[in-house]
Formats: structure tokens, sequence, C-alpha cells
């Protein structure tokens, strides 16, 4: 069973990094034939992430709705991200080509993607009674406390801090 920690705890980390959203749209569900390919192609990828941190992978989240799935990626680097889909002994670049050639503009399947470069000031979290999850997975997970209370503060306290010398 997942660990639940009880209270309010938020992320920590002063590394930049990647939220990668993408997903895949499924317009025709009788076309199974088109769609679950590309469904399936994610599987190998997150396997080798997984298995291989080093890619610069930090974690991702994975949901269903009613048009298909998505997932939530973190990564060290939007040059690691694209490492990763361009180099064809990665389990990417070939499930993409096919994807190309079976589905192409048919409209059967649709697929989309969003990335987000996030420097260490410019972001916020709160996990309420939840397991390490999202961003707090992929970094470090702290209790939401003192400077890190609300969203104002923990924005805040991913700023530098900046100490004045007294004058005289």
């Amino acid at each position: 069973m997942t660990k639940i920690f009880n209270g309010r705890y938020t992320t920590k980390t002063d590394q930049p990094f990647v939220v990668f959203l993408i997903g895949m749209r499924i317009n025709k569900w009788w076309r199974i034939d088109k769609w679950l390919p590309v469904s399936n192609a994610m599987n190998p990828m997150m396997r080798t992430l997984y298995k291989y941190p080093e890619k610069g992978f930090l974690h991702a989240e994975s949901f269903w709705n009613f048009s298909g799935p998505i997932l939530i990626q973190y990564w060290r680097s939007f040059e690691d991200l694209e490492k990763f889909a361009r180099n064809p002994s990665d389990p990417h670049l070939i499930p993409w080509k096919k994807f190309n050639q079976a589905v192409g503009s048919d409209g059967i399947v649709g697929i989309w993607h969003e990335t987000y470069t996030v420097n260490p000031n410019q972001f916020e979290s709160v996990y309420g009674n939840m397991p390490k999850f999202g961003l707090a997975a992929a970094t470090e997970h702290v209790q939401a406390v003192g400077r890190r209370e609300t969203a104002r503060k923990r924005l805040d306290a991913n700023k530098p801090q900046v100490v004045l010398a007294e004058t005289r």
C-alpha cells in the first residue's frame, strides 16, 4: 500500500526542471487497430526511463480521461527530453515514425504534448494527506511549514535570499 503523508507537504529543489505533458485522444474508439499500438508504445518508453534515470527522467504520473491516456512527466532538462525523443536507440523514435505512417492525419487518433521549463524560483506546490506525488515524487518532499506554509510563502521561499550588508 502507498504510504500517505498526513498533513501538508510541498516540494523543494534548487534546480531547474521540465514538466512534460503528453497524451493521446482516441477519436474513433472502434478503430482499436489504430489507437492500441499508439497506446502500447508508451510502456516500453516508461520502462526504459525508469530503468535509466541518467537519461534525465525524474518521475511520471499517468491518468486516463474519457478520450485517452495522459502522462505528466518531470525531466531534469529540455535537452535530456529532446535527446531521448530523437535518439534512435531509445524506444521513442521508431514508434513515432510508425504513428506517422499508420495514422498520420486521418483523424482516428490524436496526440498532443506540452513542455514547460521551470526555474527553481518559479513554482509552488502543496499536497495534503497524499503519498509522494507529482513534483514531490520527482524532487525533495518536505513539510509545508514556516516559509513553506502558504502558496505566497512557498514562492518566496524558492527565491534566493538577499542579505544586505550593514553600512556605517
